[in-house]
C-alpha cells in the first residue's frame, strides 16, 4: 500500500439524515444556495463530490441545520499488493490453488449462483480466455480509460472471487464460479484512484443489485474516514456487503505491524487480514486500529495466490491481503446463495462460519473465512439458534410448537431473548426455518473455548 496524499482543491461531503428519502431533496438544494455544483453526486449514498479552494463546512452546516454534514478532502487510493516472500511449504495442487482449499470452496455445493459480485479495481481482462461464456459487466469510473484493465491487479481479484473452480487445462482458482461478475474500474492503468471514483463504483454497483461488493484497495490513513461509514451503512441496508483490504503497511518480522486503512476502517465495511500456507499471519497484513472501525474483521488466504491476469501472460501469482479479500467475496457469495442472507445477516454468517486459528483477534479477526459446506444426511443434527422478530418476542412457544412441526427438536426455549434453540436431522433446511411466522433469523450454533494464550496447530 502507498501513502495516501489529499487534493485540496476537492472535497467529499456527506450528508446524514436519519431519512434517507429525503437527501435528493435536501443535498443538492443546500449546494445550490451556496452557489456549488458537485462534481459528482452519489444518491445512494449521500455523498457529493465538490471542488473549492476551501472546505465549505460550516456554511453547509447553516444552511442545513437540521441535517448532519461532514466536509473531508479527497483522499487518492491504491491497490494493494505485497511483495513476494521465499519459497513456502505448502503448494499448489495440480486440480486446486491452496486459497480455495484452505477455504473449502473446492468442498461446497454452492457455486454462488445467482449472486452478483461487484470488484471495485483496475478493470478486467474481458478476452480472458477462462471468462469465455460468461457475462461481464463492466464499467469504467476513470476519466479517457475504458473498463479493460492495464494493470492486472483488477483481473486477479476478479478471478479468485468468481473465476474457474476446476479447469481441464490446469488448476481452478475462483472461489464462486457462477456469481454474476460486475466490475466497477475506480482505480487506473496506474493502480490509483479517489474518492470520486470509488464512491462513484460503490453507488453504480447498489445500483446493479450487487450483493457482494469486494474492494482491494486502500489509503494508509489513521482515521476512520466519513464518506465509507456512510457508504457502508447505506450498503448494509440495501442489502449489500462492502468488502475491503486491511492494508499492506505491516513489516511485522521488523516489529511493524501497521494499521487497517480506508476504506476498511469503517465500522461498516468488513477488514480482511491475510494468511499464509501455514495459516499465520502474512508478514504484511495491517493489525487493528484503535478506533471504532479499525478492527480486522475477517481473514483469508493472501499469500502466494494463483488467478487471472491480463494479456499476454494470462495468469499470475501474487501477494497481498488485496488476494485475501477476493477469498471473502467469493465466500460471501456462497453463503448468500446457500442462505439467502443478505446485507448484516451475510456479515454475521461469515463471521459466525470462520475457521479458529487460534490467532490474536486484531490480526484475522473472527478467523479463516470458510465456505458452507453440504447438509449431511448421516442423520447428525445441527444444532441452530432462532430469533424471532419483535411482534412475536412475548410468543415463544407459539412458534415452537411451528419449529417442531417443521421437522426441529426443540432442545431449549428463551423466552426473555425471544429465542429458541434446537435441532434438526434430516430434509428440514434453513429456507424452511426462516418462512416459519414469527421467525426473524436462523443461524448455526457456534462453539465458544476459553482465548487460547498464543497460536496453536490446528
Amino acid at each position: 500500500m502507498t501513502t495516501s496524499t489529499a487534493r485540496p482543491s476537492r472535497f467529499v461531503v456527506v450528508f446524514d439524515t436519519a431519512d434517507p428519502a429525503r437527501l435528493d431533496e435536501v443535498a443538492p438544494a443546500a449546494l445550490e444556495s451556496l452557489g456549488m455544483q458537485p462534481d459528482h453526486w452519489f444518491p445512494r449514498l449521500g455523498v457529493a463530490i465538490v471542488s473549492g479552494t476551501t472546505a465549505p463546512t460550516l456554511t453547509l452546516q447553516e444552511a442545513h441545520s437540521d441535517v448532519d454534514v461532514a466536509v473531508l478532502p479527497e483522499t487518492t487510493y491504491h491497490a494493494i499488493t505485497a511483495p513476494q516472500t521465499g519459497p513456502d511449504s505448502y503448494e499448489d495442487t495440480d486440480q486446486a490453488t491452496w486459497g480455495i482449499q484452505a477455504v473449502g470452496a473446492v468442498d461446497s455445493p454452492h457455486t454462488g449462483k445467482g449472486i452478483r459480485i461487484a470488484v471495485l479495481d483496475t478493470g478486467f481482462n474481458t478476452a480472458h480466455p477462462d471468462f469465455a461464456g460468461r457475462t461481464v459487466v463492466t464499467q469504467s469510473f476513470i476519466d479517457g480509460e475504458d473498463a479493460e484493465d492495464g494493470h492486472g491487479h483488477g483481473t486477479h481479484c476478479v478471478g479468485t472471487a468468481a473465476g474457474p473452480r476446476t479447469w481441464a487445462e490446469g488448476r481452478g482458482y475462483g472461489v464462486a464460479p457462477e456469481a454474476e461478475i460486475y466490475v466497477a474500474k475506480v482505480l487506473g492503468n496506474n493502480g490509483t484512484g479517489s474518492d470520486a471514483t470509488i464512491l462513484a463504483g460503490i453507488d453504480w454497483a447498489l445500483e446493479q443489485g450487487c450483493q457482494v461488493i469486494s474492494m482491494s484497495l486502500g489509503a494508509d490513513v489513521t482515521t476512520v474516514h466519513p464518506p465509507y461509514v456512510a457508504a457502508g451503512r447505506r450498503a448494509l441496508e440495501q442489502g449489500s456487503l462492502l468488502i475491503a483490504a486491511a492494508g499492506n503497511n505491516a513489516a511485522r518480522s521488523r516489529g511493524n505491524p501497521g494499521f487497517v486503512g480506508a476504506p476498511a476502517n469503517s465500522p461498516y465495511v468488513m477488514a480482511v487480514g491475510a494468511v499464509d500456507k501455514r495459516l499465520e499471519v502474512a508478514d504484511f497484513s495491517a493489525q487493528a486500529l484503535d478506533v471504532e472501525g479499525g478492527e480486522v474483521n475477517i481473514a483469508g488466504p493472501g499469500v502466494a495466490i494463483h488467478s487471472s491476469w491480463i494479456a499476454p501472460k494470462n495468469y499470475n501469482t501474487i501477494n497481498g491481503t488485496s488476494m485475501a479479500t477476493p477469498h471473502v467475496a467469493g465466500v460471501a457469495a456462497l453463503i448468500a446463495e446457500a442462505t439467502g442472507a443478505r446485507g448484516q445477516e451475510l456479515w454475521d454468517q461469515l463471521v459466525a462460519g470462520v475457521r479458529d486459528l487460534g490467532l490474536p483477534k486484531e490480526d484475522v479477526g473472527a478467523g479463516l473465512v470458510t465456505a458452507p459446506q453440504a447438509r449431511t444426511s448421516s442423520g447428525t443434527p445441527s444444532s441452530w439458534v432462532v430469533t424471532l422478530d419483535d411482534s412475536h418476542a412475548d410468543r415463544v412457544e407459539e412458534v415452537a410448537a411451528q419449529l417442531r412441526a417443521a421437522g426441529m427438536r426443540i432442545t431449549r426455549t428463551l423466552p426473555r431473548l425471544g429465542m429458541i434453540h434446537g435441532c434438526t436431522e434430516g430434509p428440514c433446511s434453513v429456507e424452511e426455518l426462516t418462512g416459519i411466522d414469527g421467525v426473524a433469523s436462523v443461524d448455526v450454533e457456534v462453539a465458544h473455548h476459553i482465548t487460547p494464550p498464543g497460536p496453536r496447530i490446528l
